[in-house]
């Protein structure tokens, strides 16, 4: 018997607002009113309310008092801070994950996935991208930790899908560098995999800073010291 997952026409209803949202089928600024959502999903106007505040508390709409829930603009604090809040925990399930050398196999299969995409929209790459660090916290074992993650996730998403939705980070960075950042668990180098974590988010953090329209950092910039380690290895090879 195949048993089926049952989802109230509310959850229904917030999932592909959330879809079209991160897809930017929605793009920043739009006005989400409950009566067009409830005419467009067929839905009572409490179910479109709903679904418009799961959202709002999810940050991916934003919405004053009295006013129309509206897709989240984001700005380049916005994005800094969304960034530094998820370092902070995925830095430290990093560490503690080196402490065994456990790699989970869910973080192998997510960058196996990306690694595969060659001919894909860069968009693409969101899903198991966010899978493969998802994982890595998971992994550690801690049910609040692994709470306190998930809810930073759609902002999180939000960001990784404005990052690849202009392609500001190569697919081939992305697999180097955490196919890196695995080695580093397993060679029980926290500290290491920490600071290549950094360098990692930082740059895409520092791209989306600057196609928000804020003055990015050096990170944007920055090349990736795993290529270019990579890169001198076969230099010294080939010599």
């Amino acid at each position: 018997m195949v048993r089926l997952e049952v989802v109230s026409v509310i959850d229904a209803v917030t999932a592909d607002l959330r879809a079209r949202v991160l897809s930017g089928d929605l793009p920043p600024g739009l006005a989400l009113v409950e009566t067009d959502v409830a005419g467009r999903y067929d839905v009572a106007r409490p179910t479109a309310k709903a679904a418009i505040e799961n959202l709002v508390r999810e940050r991916l709409l934003e919405r004053s008092a009295h006013k129309t829930a509206r897709v989240m603009r984001l700005t380049p604090a916005d994005a800094r801070d969304i960034y530094r809040s998820r370092a902070l925990i995925e830095a430290e399930a990093l560490r503690v994950l080196a402490r065994t050398g456990i790699v989970p196999p869910e973080a192998r299969a997510a960058n196996a996935e990306i690694a595969a995409l060659t001919d894909a929209s860069p968009r693409d790459a969101v899903d198991p991208d966010m899978r493969f660090h998802a994982s890595l916290v998971d992994a550690i074992g801690s049910e609040r930790t692994t709470r306190m993650y998930r809810s930073l996730v759609s902002e999180v998403v939000l960001c990784m899908s404005q990052v690849q939705g202009a392609s500001l980070l190569p697919t081939e960075v992305i697999v180097a560098e955490h196919e890196r950042l695995l080695e580093l668990i397993e060679a029980g180098e926290g500290d290491a995999a920490a600071a290549l974590l950094g360098e990692h988010i930082g740059r895409a953090r520092e791209r989306l800073v600057e196609r928000l329209g804020g003055e990015p950092g050096p990170e944007a910039s920055a090349p990736s010291s795993v290529l270019r380690a990579s890169a001198g290895q076969e230099d010294t090879a080939g010599a």
